[in-house]
């Protein structure tokens, strides 16, 4: 077994425990992982994955593993790695990971550096972090890499970005965009997950309380639900009309973030885009304003402004720094800004991240099949796998649905009947 840094191997049992409890929640990674074993599809391929280290996500590393491949794993925050996991990887399975929750961004940085020295053939990505680190500094590599899986908006987002500028050298395919991904992990999962990140961090009663909302696209969505669903008043706040739109729609208040810093109580961030909380909005926020952050990256609440207008800073409970204005005012910010629901919390419920952890092995045993095939640029799950792991779902659930006759086979496919 290659090189490993994680916190203690002495985790490894309890490690163990907490994925095989999550396995009972992912019958449909269960049902590939059974096909992979039989089938072999990934035989020789090595992976270096930068994702979060959770229960979840060893049960995709042990289904890519069964699939024949060889597998690395590194985190993808520097808060979201789960130790005992970790050590249950190393120790049990023997998959090298380089993880340790609380790291520094140096060793963060070097943890990505150890997974990209594996030489993969492919790439899976949290944010892709993994990817523009392999293209800026790891070059000699990219001959050998087939193409790569992205499992998040902000990631897409970068990746796009990239294949604009000519510059990402091997295709993509954007996990986050299933609809089997984005439907249910980000409303469901994130909803659920950041809530549950919040209140293990504070305690706090939701009912009653103004729960700001920024950003309302599928992350936002779910969050606006679930607060609401915990008593509390919902506001959004948004830049695209017709997300807003919708949200008036749906029963929220909708305003910019200039009017709900005044009243709101609560704040959480699900952009993917920076310093959406600012100066200007911690200048008016009320005292005891509680603020967090459920979008990849820790920028979307401008924290260096935060510091430079606090004159005390203290951490108040775990996961809960106070920061102290000059007038007295304290503001407290949850999780460093980082993602809450895994800062604090577990991070989703492993029934939504089957789905996502199946398109991930889906997809990987796809591009190593066409990857040669394809051009230089982000790529879509394809339909046939979407569909396919709602089928297993909907199986595993013991549901069953409709299918079409012939005869209204032919009534959809016919331009002649109509009124």
């Amino acid at each position: 077994m290659n090189q490993y840094d994680i916190k203690d191997i002495n985790l490894a049992e309890g490690g163990r425990r907490r994925i095989e409890w999550a396995e009972r929640e992912m019958p449909v990674l269960r049902q590939i992982r059974e096909r992979f074993a039989r089938e072999k599809p990934l035989k020789g391929i090595r992976i270096s994955a930068c994702l979060h280290v959770t229960t979840e996500t060893a049960n995709l590393m042990r289904t890519l593993q069964e699939a024949g491949a060889e597998v690395v794993l590194t985190a993808s925050n520097p808060l979201s790695t789960q130790d005992d996991v970790a050590a249950a990887l190393v120790h049990f399975w023997e998959i090298p990971v380089f993880a340790i929750k609380g790291e520094d961004n140096v060793t963060y940085y070097r943890h990505i550096a150890a997974a990209l020295d594996h030489k993969p053939h492919l790439t899976m990505d949290d944010g892709a972090d993994l990817v523009s680190t392999l293209h800026k500094e790891r070059r000699e590599l990219l001959p050998n890499v087939i193409g790569g899986t992205e499992e998040t908006t902000t990631g897409v987002i970068r990746l796009r970005a990239m294949a604009a500028d000519g510059m990402l050298h091997f295709p993509v395919i954007a996990v986050n965009d299933a609809m089997t991904k984005h439907f249910f992990d980000n409303r469901y999962g994130t909803g659920q997950s950041t809530i549950d990140g919040i209140i293990r961090a504070t305690n706090v009663l939701l009912a009653g309380k103004r729960f700001v909302v920024a950003g309302y696209g599928w992350c936002g969505r779910g969050l606006a639900m679930r607060a609401r669903g915990m008593g509390a008043i919902v506001i959004v706040t948004e830049v695209d009309p017709l997300k807003a739109l919708e949200a008036v729609m749906d029963g929220y208040e909708v305003m910019p973030m200039s009017e709900a810093a005044r009243i709101g109580d609560i704040f959480c961030t699900v952009t993917g885009d920076i310093n959406v909380i600012d100066r200007q909005h911690f200048e008016v926020m009320k005292d005891g304003a509680i603020l967090a952050n459920s979008g990849h990256f820790n920028v979307e609440i401008n924290i260096p402004a935060l510091e430079a207008m606090a004159v005390e800073k203290k951490l108040v409970r775990p996961f809960v720094e106070q920061y102290v204005l000059a007038d007295g005012r304290r503001i407290h910010l949850l999780g460093e800004g980082r993602l809450i629901n895994l800062a604090a919390a577990e991070g989703h419920p492993a029934s939504v991240m089957d789905m996502s952890f199946a398109n991930q092995a889906l997809s990987a045993e796809y591009m190593v099949k066409h990857g040669n095939k394809l051009e230089k640029r982000v790529y879509p799950v394809p339909e046939e796998i979407d569909r396919e792991i709602a089928r297993l779902k909907l199986r595993a659930m013991g549901i069953e649905i409709d299918t079409l006759t012939e005869e209204q086979q032919r009534y959809l496919s016919s331009w002649e009947e109509g009124t």
